[in-house]
Parts: C-alpha cells; sequence; structure tokens
C-alpha cells in the first residue's frame, strides 16, 4: 500500500496539471477572440447536427465571426479550397476542414495540415487519428437509404432492389463520385454488396453496379438531398444514415420518409477533422476543435444521429443521456457495419474517380 503523502503529492500533480490546462485554454481563447473570425467550409446546417454545433460554438465565443463557405461542397473540394488560398489571408481561406478518412493522410503527405492535439485526445481511438495530431476522427456513420414515401410504392431494403424497374428514374446519389467522399463510398458498399473485397475490387465492381443502374435507366444523375428528394427529383437517394434521418425530421411527414439500412454492403465510414497549415486564423481553429471534441460538441454531433469519436468512452462514463442513445437506430443495424481501411478507402476512391467518367459515363451535379 502507498503512503498517504503519495496520495496527497499525486492529488497536488492533478491540482496542478488542471491548472495549467486551464491557464493554457485561457490563452487560447484569448488568441482566438483577438482574431475574431473562423472560416469553415463544407458544413451543411442539416448535416451531423452542425447547424446547432455552430450555433453552440457562438453562443459561448460571441466574439468569434463563424465564415461559412461552401457548405455544399465535397471532400476533395475542401483540399482544393486549401491550395487555392495559400497565402490568402482573406475570407475564401478556410481555417479548418471536415473530410473523408482516406483524405486526410493524403492533405498531410501534402503539407496542408498543421498539427494540434485537442485535450480529449486521449479518448479518440488511436485508429482514427494521426499520431503527430495532423487529423482525427470526428464521427461516423453508415450508408443507408432515404425514400420518399409518397412517391414509392415498395420500400428497397437491399443494393439489387435498387436496378428493378419500379425505380426508374429514381435513385441518386449525395454527391459527385469523382469528388464526394460520401458518393465514393457508396460505389465502394454496393460493390462489396456484390461479393467485392473493400478497396480496387469493391470500387471497380461499384462503378460496374451503377453503370448496370445508368443503363436501366434507374440513376439519376441529379446530387441528391432533403429538397430533391421532397420535390420529386431524386425519390430514392443513397446517403449517411444521419443525413437522412435529420432529413427525415426536418421535412416532419412532409413527404413521408423511409430510412433503410441495407442489409448487405453495410459500410460505416468515418470523417476526420484538421486545420489548415495556411489558417489565417490558427488559434480559432483550435479553439474550434476543442470544442467539436469537448462533450458539448461531441453530444451535438450525437443530435445530429452521428457517433463522435468519443461515444465509447462517454458512454462508458455515463456521459451520454438516454434520450439521444434512444433516438439513434436500433443497434443491431450496425452489427454488419464493415469499417474500410485506410488503404482500402485509397484504393476504392482511386478506382472510382478515375473510371466513374468512362465506365459509368454520367455527370453528377
Amino acid at each position: 500500500m502507498k503512503p498517504m503523502h503519495w496520495l496527497a503529492g499525486a492529488a497536488a500533480l492533478m491540482a496542478s496539471t488542471a491548472l495549467v490546462q486551464a491557464q493554457d485554454m485561457a490563452t487560447l481563447e484569448a488568441a482566438a477572440k483577438a482574431e475574431g473570425m473562423l472560416t469553415t467550409v463544407a458544413l451543411p446546417h442539416d448535416w451531423c447536427g452542425y447547424g446547432d454545433v455552430i450555433a453552440g460554438f457562438k453562443a459561448k465565443y460571441p466574439e468569434i465571426t463563424v465564415n461559412e463557405l461552401n457548405p455544399d461542397a465535397g471532400s476533395a473540394d475542401e483540399i482544393e479550397a486549401i491550395k487555392a488560398n495559400q497565402g490568402n489571408t482573406g475570407p475564401q481561406a478556410p481555417d479548418v476542414i471536415d473530410v473523408g478518412l482516406a483524405y486526410g493522410p493524403s492533405a498531410k503527405a501534402e503539407g496542408l495540415t498543421l498539427p494540434y492535439k485537442v485535450s480529449t485526445w486521449d479518448e479518440i481511438p488511436d485508429a482514427v487519428k494521426d499520431a503527430d495530431g495532423h487529423w482525427y476522427g470526428d464521427y461516423y456513420g453508415v450508408m443507408a437509404f432515404m425514400v420518399n414515401k409518397d412517391l414509392v410504392d415498395n420500400t428497397p431494403t437491399d443494393w439489387p432492389d435498387l436496378l428493378k424497374p419500379e425505380y426508374a428514374n429514381a435513385v441518386a446519389l449525395a454527391g459527385d463520385p469523382r469528388a464526394s467522399n460520401q458518393a465514393i463510398l457508396s460505389l465502394l458498399a454496393a460493390g462489396m454488396s456484390r461479393g467485392g473485397t473493400a478497396g480496387k475490387d469493391a470500387g471497380d465492381k461499384g462503378l460496374e453496379y451503377f453503370a448496370e443502374m445508368n443503363k436501366a435507366g434507374n440513376f439519376v444523375p441529379v446530387i441528391g438531398k432533403a429538397g430533391t428528394l421532397a420535390q420529386g427529383a431524386t425519390p430514392i437517394v443513397i446517403i449517411w444514415d444521419y443525413n437522412a434521418l435529420s432529413a427525415r425530421d426536418a421535412l416532419a411527414g412532409n413527404p413521408p420518409i423511409d430510412v433503410i439500412i441495407p442489409s448487405t454492403g453495410v459500410l460505416a465510414g468515418v470523417y476526420v477533422q484538421a486545420i489548415s497549415a495556411y489558417a489565417p486564423h490558427p488559434n480559432a481553429a483550435k479553439l474550434w476543435m476543442e470544442y467539436l471534441y469537448s462533450d458539448e460538441g461531441q453530444l451535438g454531433w450525437l443530435k445530429g444521429y452521428c457517433h463522435p469519436a468519443r461515444f465509447n468512452a462517454m458512454a462508458a462514463a455515463g456521459k451520454i443521456p438516454a434520450e439521444l442513445l434512444e433516438a439513434l437506430p436500433p443497434a443491431a443495424a450496425y452489427e454488419a457495419a464493415y469499417f474500410p481501411t485506410l488503404e482500402e478507402q485509397d484504393a476504392s476512391k482511386e478506382a472510382v474517380t478515375a473510371g466513374w467518367d468512362t465506365v459509368v459515363g454520367t455527370n453528377v451535379q
């Protein structure tokens, strides 16, 4: 048994560490407020609860203006925005990005990211963060079908269903597969449902699947979202579960929406945060990261139906309200979910982005 003076010393050390962290946070807050602005990119308010998350950050730090660029951009567009604005300190230069997992390491390799480890770093799983702090997982979801029940009598339950004649001019992706992580992983999931091995094999099979869908006249080359679904332009949208569930809430039964996790090809996708190496407001960017990875920020994402990076640690600590857990789809729906590795995502991204025009041959916009 350790002597009592050791316990007293440990308590003093903990108190000292907490004080240092508090002082560091106060210093960071002051520096961020002095910068006065945070520029984000590709954060639609109906994605992962970002509307409320941004509002929460503004309420906590009213001295910092949040400049929101191009909410509907894809991951590749975010990377290009950093490249195009190197040395630009104006409002078109993003401070932070939220991109698909495969884009984190490539952005680091190109020297586009600024390393930073948030105070809750240890609770982010090692498998979804860069050891040096250049990028770190923020949340994940699974691929789903969002269905307008006013226009679709029989709800599809699996990938082969979407090729049936009854779904003519009905099926859309939620992004351009040449630039959108969400769309790229939709093809990976479709390819996996056809027995493809995650990576290039499933990417190639996904291209074949969508070529078949396009030839059958079922594919709609329009970027699908809640608005296009409600208007009838895209009655079925292949989309992350959290986006579909958020849209269902927003539409409030007009039209009624089914959200289906397919029975095969159940694919989970992790997104990651990073700070631009050329951020005009680096301290505001770090403060934004601290907010996102705080309990408040993580619960904000969970309210938007996303499983946040610290989900397991927070659940173990009893920090997740029961009503938020009850609002999620049944846990069984996620049991078959496959988390592709970075290498598998990179291989599928390369196959899909390079092959879409030649194999499928339609412009999604």
